[in-house]
């Protein structure tokens, strides 16, 4: 330890800008816990992508609820339930064949949806009766109405994204599982 002269008078000037960086790098870290740890309030309001949703080809509609914290769909309306021969629609493209004979009406298309800090859902996965494909998910509220749901596997941008509406009345739902 340096008791005097110069080289002690700056170690001690430098002992004490130290602990003045300490104390501000420890204000500022404290700052970034808490907005991390406060979730989605502090970052981007999280919307409520829950209940009745129109697909866009307007052919099916998918009602999404709460799965714990997380965000599960069921096909629960179809414009056509029936194949040509009058049956129910099956979800005849699954690719595991023991599901192949399960209705698509009631069927489980999403599921693991989980929030983000910057309100969308993600994290989840998306199936594809009609090709029997399952996708990653990202769900983000364009407003009360619509949802900009995008389907892709693994990078985001190469996905496909889709907006589903809130139907403008009620639908008569299908008999499923």
């Amino acid at each position: 330890m340096i008791e005097d002269g110069p080289i002690a008078s700056y170690a001690n000037e430098n002992t004490e800008n130290a602990r003045r960086w300490s104390g501000l790098w420890g204000i500022l870290v404290s700052a970034i816990v808490v907005v991390n740890l406060s979730g989605p309030s502090l970052a981007a309001e999280l919307a409520d992508i829950r209940g009745v949703w129109l697909v866009d080809d307007g052919e099916s509609a998918v009602e999404i609820t709460a799965c714990g914290a997380a965000r599960c769909g069921r096909v629960i309306w179809l414009k056509d339930g029936n194949d040509e021969d009058g049956r129910p629609l099956l979800d005849r493209h699954n690719p595991d064949a023991n599901l192949r004979s399960h209705p698509v009406c009631g069927l489980q298309i999403i599921g693991g949806l989980k929030p983000q800090l910057d309100g969308s859902w993600d994290q989840g996965r998306i199936y594809d009766p009609e090709e029997g494909k399952t996708y990653d998910l990202e769900i983000r509220s364009a407003g009360p109405d619509v949802l900009k749901v995008t389907g892709y596997l693994t990078i985001k941008s190469f996905g496909e994204t889709l907006t589903w509406r809130r139907p403008a009345q009620a639908l008569n739902r299908c008999s499923g599982r």
